[in-house]
Parts: structure tokens; C-alpha cells; sequence
């Protein structure tokens, strides 16, 4: 049966940061409290090796045995979805990631257009189809901050490509993503998720399925009840859990990405501070700088193990 990829993408995604034994080593492990804690808050999927997962600093090596203990645990405790990043610099490494990560048996590959060099469309568009032809749905990943960026056009195409699923959007261009939603809705199994922080509720109000915030790393619940409160008609209370999600945005002008998100969830019990190299980890003075900012949001965080 063809997948549904506005099903696979409705409502809260975790993109999740990888729990690290060592700096640059997966543990599954050292995901475990993590995952319940997330499961406990509602979320309801997870996408691995994203941007916030680290995955282009992560040999192919080191992706298999985290993703499938990882992916066998969060279907024990929730039955949702799992996605896995293959972003790549070129086709054949993406095609490589995709291949290890098989026995994790993904739901989607999520799937950025090639990052460091800038490409023609034609090349983009070769691109997504050679790892759409592996046969696991693809989900294409606009990151223009990352890699060569998708425009209306690109998208009008990759809409029609056999095998891509949906599309996550994290331009932050309200603009694109109304065209994206547009677009989305010539195929009524085409997905659409939302993955810039600061508009999450906007962009369910112009009809994304569904949303993908790295701060729900540590903040779950109120990424949950921003997505029922809107599906109900709680303006105020959609509104309200944005602005909390907006508020605990201001950690990366301590320290911007995953390190400070990391100093947040190892403080709390619930992740090793590793990192994979070259990103290092927060200094002292940026977690006591970090926890002291957070503090008053303390209700609104993952509770401490």
C-alpha cells in the first residue's frame, strides 16, 4: 500500500538529538529515558540524524546499530513513525546512508538536496530520484540555511516524482511554504511539515500537517499542545505554547545548536553532553549561563530523571 505522507506527518516530530557514549559515538543507550520522556509528552514521531541529530558529522559507520535499537524503541512506546536523514553531500554517500540504515526499517528517508556544492535543478531533481528509485519513501527537506535551497519550482517537481512522500520546510519563508501547501494538495497523500521554530502555528494555519521543532528536544509538551490546541480551535491557547517555544529559542544566543541543547537535556539527567566533532561541547560558564535562562520556564520543560 503506497504511504500516506500526510498521515506520516501530522502532528509533533521530533528531530532528535543522537545521545552519545563519547563524543561523535551513537548510543542507544543513552537514549532510553530520553525516548520515554518524549513518549510520555505525546510526541508522536521521530526523525533521526537530522541537523539537530548531527547526522552529516556521523560516518555512515556509526548510523546503523543506534537507528534500528533507537527506531525498535520508540515503536515499543508509541507505534509511530520513524524517519531517518540521509542528507549527503552527493548522491552516492546518500545512497550508502540509505543502504545502512535499512535494517532500521525507516517509515521515510528524509532527504536534503545535496549540500556544499550549488546545483542546477536538473542535477537536484537526478538527485531525489536515484534515492527515491531505492524504494523507501523519501520525504524532501528544504534547509536553504544547509544545502542548495528548493524553490517553487523544484518543488512543483518534486510533487510529481514517484515515491517522494512530503516535504519539510524549515526556510522560514511563509511565502514558500503557502506555495508549498498549494502544491502539496494536487496529491491528497502528499505531507507537508513546518520545521522553522518560530512559526509552527502559522504554518499550521496555512495548512502544514504537521511540525518538526528541534527545541521540542526539550520542550514536548508545549510543541503537543500547540498542535491540538490549533486542531481545536484554541486560538489562545495555540498562540500561548508558541510563544513558549519562541521564549526558549533565546538558549542559542547563548550558544547556538545542538551543544546548548544538549548542556540543557544533560543537566536534566536525560542526555550525555557529547558531540561530534568538530562541534565541542558547552563550556561551564555557558551551562550555568543556559540553566540560569531556562529557569523560569523550569514547568515547561522535560522533567528532570
Amino acid at each position: 500500500m503506497p504511504t500516506d505522507g500526510r498521515r506520516l506527518l501530522r502532528g509533533v516530530m521530533i528531530p532528535l538529538v543522537t545521545p552519545m557514549s563519547e563524543p561523535g559515538r551513537p548510543s542507544a543507550e543513552a537514549a532510553t529515558t530520553l525516548l520515554q520522556r518524549l513518549a510520555a509528552a505525546g510526541a508522536r514521531s521521530l526523525m533521526l540524524f537530522g541537523s539537530n541529530g548531527e547526522g552529516p558529522l556521523l560516518p555512515v559507520s556509526r548510523l546503523a546499530g543506534f537507528a534500528e535499537r533507537v527506531a525498535e524503541e520508540w515503536r515499543g512506546l508509541t507505534g509511530g513513525p520513524v524517519l531517518c536523514n540521509v542528507t549527503a553531500a552527493g548522491t552516492a554517500e546518500a545512497l550508502d546512508r540509505a543502504a545502512a540504515l535499512a535494517p532500521a526499517r525507516p517509515d521515510a528517508l528524509v532527504l536534503s538536496p545535496p549540500i556544499y556544492f550549488r546545483h542546477r535543478d536538473d542535477e537536484i531533481m537526478a538527485h531525489y530520484a536515484a534515492v527515491a528509485a531505492a524504494g523507501v519513501p523519501l520525504v524532501a527537506y528544504n534547509a536553504p540555511r544547509y544545502s542548495n535551497p528548493l524553490g517553487p519550482a523544484l518543488i512543483d517537481r518534486l510533487v510529481e516524482l514517484p515515491g517522494v512522500v512530503g516535504i519539510k520546510d524549515s526556510s522560514g519563508d511563509l511565502d514558500l511554504l503557502r506555495h508549498i501547501v498549494s502544491a502539496a494538495r494536487r496529491r491528497p497523500d502528499f505531507g507537508v511539515s513546518q520545521g522553522a521554530e518560530t512559526q509552527l502555528l502559522a504554518a499550521l494555519r496555512l495548512g502544514a500537517d504537521g511540525i518538526v521543532p528541534g527545541i521540542a528536544n526539550l520542550a514536548p509538551g508545549a510543541a503537543v499542545e500547540l498542535v491540538e490546541a490549533h486542531g481545536t480551535g484554541r486560538d489562545g491557547e495555540a498562540e500561548a505554547a508558541q510563544g513558549v517555544l519562541t521564549r526558549l529559542l533565546a538558549l542559542h544566543g547563548v550558544r547556538p545548536g545542538v551543544p546548548a541543547v544538549k548542556a540543557v537535556l544533560d543537566d536534566r539527567g536525560l542526555c550525555p553532553p557529547h558531540v561530534a566533532a568538530p562541534l565541542l561541547p558547552c563550556t561551564e560558564a555557558e551551562r550555568r549561563e543556559l540553566i540560569a535562562l531556562l529557569s523560569t520556564d523550569e514547568t515547561h520543560l522535560l522533567p528532570r530523571r
